[in-house]
C-alpha cells in the first residue's frame, strides 16, 4: 500500500514539475531541442514509473514470499542494495565531469546491473551499450554535448 501513495505523491510532483517545466525558457540556448527538453523528457519517464507503482497487479511470488499483498518489507538486504545503489549515484555524480559521460556510464550501468540480479557478462553489456547508445543519443541525435573527460584526447 504505501508504493501506491508513494505513487500518488510522486505522480502529483511530476505533474507540477512538467507544468513548471513546459513554459521554461533560457537567456540563452547552445541546445538546439532547447533547455526544456531533457526536464520534460525525464518527467515523462517518471510519470511513466509514477504510474506503473500506482497500478501494477500485486505478484503472487511477493504473496507467496510475505504471505500478504503488502510492500516487501524493508530488511537489512534491501537497505543494503538502497545504501549502495545512492553511493553508485554519488560517486556517478563525481566522476561525471572528470571521466566523462561514457567512462563513468559504463561502470555505473555494469554495478548497477549487478545489483539488480545481473550475471556479469550481463552487467558488461548493460554498462557498454547504455554509455555508448545514450551517448551517440545525447550527441548526435539531440545535439546535446556531453562531457568526454580524459576521452577528450580522442575529439578531432
Amino acid at each position: 500500500m504505501s508504493q501506491r501513495i508513494l505513487g500518488a505523491i510522486l505522480l502529483a510532483i511530476c505533474i507540477a514539475l512538467t507544468i513548471v517545466a513546459w513554459d521554461y525558457r533560457a537567456p540563452f540556448s547552445y541546445e538546439p531541442v532547447g533547455p526544456r527538453a531533457y526536464p520534460l523528457l525525464l518527467l515523462g519517464l517518471l510519470i511513466g514509473g509514477t504510474l506503473y507503482l500506482l497500478f501494477k497487479p500485486v505478484s503472487d511470488v511477493v504473496v507467496e514470499k510475505i504471505g500478504h499483498d503488502e510492500d516487501v518489507p524493508m530488511d537489512r538486504q534491501m537497505l543494503i542494495k538502497v545504501s549502495t545503489c545512492v553511493l553508485l549515484l554519488v560517486a556517478y555524480a563525481a566522476l561525471f565531469e572528470k571521466l566523462g559521460f561514457v567512462l563513468s556510464t559504463l561502470p555505473f550501468g555494469f554495478f548497477i546491473a549487478r545489483l539488480y540480479g545481473a550475471r556479469w557478462w550481463q552487467g558488461a553489456v548493460t554498462g557498454i551499450l547504455a554509455s555508448i547508445s545514450l551517448y551517440l543519443l545525447f550527441d548526435y541525435a539531440l545535439d546535446v554535448p556531453l562531457p568526454l573527460g580524459v576521452l577528450q584526447l580522442l575529439e578531432n
